[in-house]
């Protein structure tokens, strides 16, 4: 298995597949949504696999609702399996969300209450999907338009609470951290100085909508629709320079850019990397 490089990837689109094939691009590695994969073979295998040949890949996985009430689903889980024993990627992630409940799925990715109830479930959930897939996973940090009263802890305490308690890693979504704080009126920075990097294994980077209500009242969400915005680079280079250069992804999920234009947003992560990376050495 090759490990994933402290080098920038971008998420792997058929709409890109073409463009991938056709030569060799200069990027460390791609990330796969493995639900897009459940199938026993056909056209998107075979290019998977090509790819694979190429490039380290990670698993960024969207359907386990680790923090919804019911177990996670054994079925997914199992499917999940086949396709991590037959591609080998390095890393598998998944979100700090629930997305289904009594057998319905749901398209969202939807906010828990921090509290001491919840964080039992969640390492429950946690701990049967790493026995299950027989490898550690990382969980993500999202992006809040709501918050619950009844919390007793603060994100960060959670996530370190549940990497401690699990043994996983953790995926930072610097993009989610800056539009959750934007959305409640908090600095950024504040959450990321007290985030448990430690157990930091990836970094994600996306675009966010920018909308207003009624009142003025600004509202960013986390579309991965656009370009990486300036603030959220200054505060990753921020965070690069304090935890040291980590794998970093460009997500960009709708209205996907030429390839080109995608390749030049992970070769401005990568000038980030590679200058924290001389810094450190100077």
């Amino acid at each position: 298995m090759h490990p994933i490089p402290a080098s920038a990837g971008v998420g792997l689109r058929p709409e890109h597949y073409a463009d991938i094939l056709a030569a060799p691009a200069p990027l460390g590695w791609f990330e796969v949504h493995p639900e897009n994969y459940m199938c026993a073979g056909g056209p998107q295998h075979r290019i998977l696999t090509q790819i694979r040949a190429q490039y380290p890949l990670s698993f960024h996985g969207v359907g386990l609702s680790l923090g919804g009430e019911g177990r996670p689903d054994v079925e997914h889980l199992a499917r999940l399996r086949v396709l991590i024993d037959r591609y080998q990627p390095v890393l598998f992630s998944e979100h700090l969300a629930w997305s289904s409940h009594g057998g319905r799925f749901l398209n969202d990715l939807l906010p828990l209450p921090y509290t001491q109830q919840t964080l039992d479930r969640l390492v429950d959930h946690v701990d049967e999907a790493q026995a299950r897939l027989g490898r550690q996973i990382l969980v993500e940090n999202p992006s809040l338009y709501v918050e619950f009263s009844t919390s007793d802890m603060i994100e960060t305490e959670f996530l370190r609470a549940l990497a401690e308690r699990t043994g996983c890693g953790l995926l930072l979504d610097i993009n989610n951290a800056y539009v959750s704080g934007i959305n409640f009126g908090r600095d950024p920075m504040s959450y990321l100085d007290v985030f448990p990097w430690q157990h930091v294994q990836e970094i994600h980077l996306a675009g966010h909508l920018t909308e207003s209500d009624e009142c003025g009242q600004v509202l960013l969400i986390d579309a991965h629709n656009s370009p990486v915005c300036d603030a959220v680079w200054g505060v990753y280079r921020q965070m690069i320079r304090r935890i040291g250069p980590v794998p970093t992804l460009i997500e960009w999920d709708q209205d996907l850019p030429a390839w080109k234009d995608l390749l030049a947003e992970a070769q401005s992560a990568d000038r980030i990397l590679q200058q924290e990376r001389g810094r450190a050495v100077a």
